[in-house]
């Protein structure tokens, strides 16, 4: 385990707005234990499924990076390889971003083995590492940002279901889910809600989630990094 140190932790501010760009934080001095970097994996769908409600979590988790602060030092994506696939990535001082590359129903394969990898060559410990799954959310309105424990319900989302059923849980592991609200369409019958969610986002819902998710998830880290560093 790591011993504890003082270091310097950027916390959300209370007054950011997500339309003012860039975030801009407090900087304060605080005891951050043994958690030391974020690995954020966004699930959807590649191709031409990637613009997709099913795929907002990568549509937010490019709002993030984009609003971070330029002191963070976190980079524009960029092609590299993870779990042995070649996946969109922005990899910083802190947070490591990674698109999912594969299909949503079968993303828990890939997803434990670039975790397991990340750990080995970063030579950080489970406990080390705050591993948070991005994902879209049909039962939560259009940009609502929700902090999730890792084991509630998939509530029939197939890629938590894959992720579930391939990382095994594993002592001191820190590992939470943040949801983005996409709405639900008035019919709720399977082909209706499938449809739906393998439909283009619109302009309208496209700035909402860009605007609401990457403010959103910025707190929500900011949340899960208090509590871990407990």
């Amino acid at each position: 385990m790591a011993q504890k140190k003082n270091t310097v932790r950027q916390k959300p501010s209370n007054s950011a707005s997500p339309k003012e760009g860039p975030l801009n934080p407090e900087v304060q001095i605080e005891d951050m234990a043994s958690l030391r970097r974020f690995l954020v994996v966004s699930l959807g769908n590649p191709g031409e499924y990637r613009d997709t409600f099913h795929s907002a979590g990568h549509l937010v988790l490019e709002s993030f990076q984009k609003k971070l602060p330029e002191s963070l030092g976190q980079p524009a994506f960029t092609s590299e390889r993870h779990g042995k696939k070649a996946v969109r990535a922005s990899a910083g001082p802190k947070y490591t971003l990674l698109q999912s590359p594969t299909l949503m129903n079968i993303t828990g394969p890939w997803l434990a083995r670039a975790y397991k990898e990340f750990l080995v060559d970063q030579a950080l410990s489970p406990e080390e590492v705050g591993l948070v799954l991005v994902h879209d959310d049909l039962e939560e309105e259009l940009g609502v940002v929700k902090v999730r424990q890792w084991k509630a319900s998939h509530r029939g989302h197939n890629g938590i279901k894959s992720v579930l059923a391939s990382l095994p849980p594993m002592p001191d592991a820190k590992w939470a889910r943040v949801s983005i609200g996409i709405g639900r369409p008035d019919e709720r019958d399977q082909t209706t809600v499938s449809d739906f969610v393998l439909s283009k986002i619109p302009r309208h819902a496209k700035g909402i989630l860009q605007d609401k998710g990457g403010s959103g998830l910025w707190e929500a880290l900011g949340k899960l990094e208090t509590k871990w560093s407990k």
